[in-house]
């Protein structure tokens, strides 16, 4: 273990491993019940107290650029409804953003939509490394380890992966309501998304787009690639719009309407 001096964490901080709900039995879960895994990568905006601010006003920490607004708690929503886990992230995505492998440039970012991050410039090997060892590796050996215990227990999985949106980006609207993320060099995943997609399009009044706001391609994104398609397992990327989640109000009824949905769109598949 790295000594005090060289460590990004103290010991009186939190692990960036968030399990909900809070005590739950990781082997439990795996060896029956629910086969939902729900993985929330931007769930905090949490920031180490040796990197102080990152050089950022806490208004520009608030914003979209250092968390997924509501994604946690649609997670924790959705999991009790389920039954099931839910694993997030409790560090800001600009100390180390957890959709990213850990060499790309962007794991790290230097500017996150228009907004310069000064705590990022110019960063050292061993200040990366110690974002990667004590942020980024904790909260994906938590995700594989439940993984593969579910693989070997020979019981189903679905890997959903929650994510949320911003409703503007470099001045641009973004007229969805949510999106279903998947990769079509990975054809395994395609009908599975087909199916949630149909789903949430039939829901009132509801704008969804496919690959919408963002494309999941092994080039883009971390946690899909590594969990699910690496391992042969389904999954589900899910974006809702943050102004849709950003209160407890919104936050139950997507939950709820997740809660119908990811069930039914399970059982089709699996049919």
């Amino acid at each position: 273990m790295a000594d005090a001096a060289s460590r990004l964490l103290a010991d009186d901080e939190p692990s960036p491993v968030l399990l909900h709900p809070p005590g739950a039995d990781p082997q439990g879960w795996a060896a029956g019940g629910s086969p939902f895994l729900i993985a929330s990568d931007h769930a905090g905006r949490r920031i180490p107290r040796r990197l102080g601010s990152l050089g950022l006003a806490e208004s520009e920490l608030r914003r979209h650029i250092g968390w997924d607004i509501g994604a946690w708690a649609v997670s924790t929503l959705l999991a009790d409804a389920l039954e099931t886990l839910a694993v997030g992230q409790g560090y800001s995505r600009l100390v180390i953003d957890c959709n990213r492998a850990p060499h790309w440039a962007s794991a790290c970012p230097q500017v996150s939509e228009s907004t310069p991050i000064p705590g990022n410039a110019n960063l050292s090997p061993a200040d990366r490394a110690a974002r990667v060892a004590e942020i980024h590796a904790p909260y994906h050996a938590a995700l594989a380890g439940l993984v593969q215990a579910r693989i070997g227990a020979t019981r189903p999985l679905l890997f959903v992966a929650m994510h949320s949106f911003t409703p503007h980006y470099k001045g641009v609207a973004r007229p969805w309501h949510a999106g279903v993320l998947f990769d079509a060099a990975e054809p395994s995943g395609v009908a599975l998304a087909e199916i949630m997609l149909g789903l949430l399009r039939d829901e009132p009044e509801l704008v969804v787009g496919a690959n919408e706001p963002y494309v999941l391609s092994a080039t883009s994104d971390h946690s899909v690639p590594v969990h699910a398609h690496a391992n042969g397992v389904p999954y589900l990327e899910l974006e809702i719009r943050q102004d849709l989640i950003a209160d407890p109000a919104g936050q139950r009824a997507w939950a709820n309407r997740l809660a119908r949905l990811v069930p039914r769109a399970w059982a089709r598949f699996t049919a």
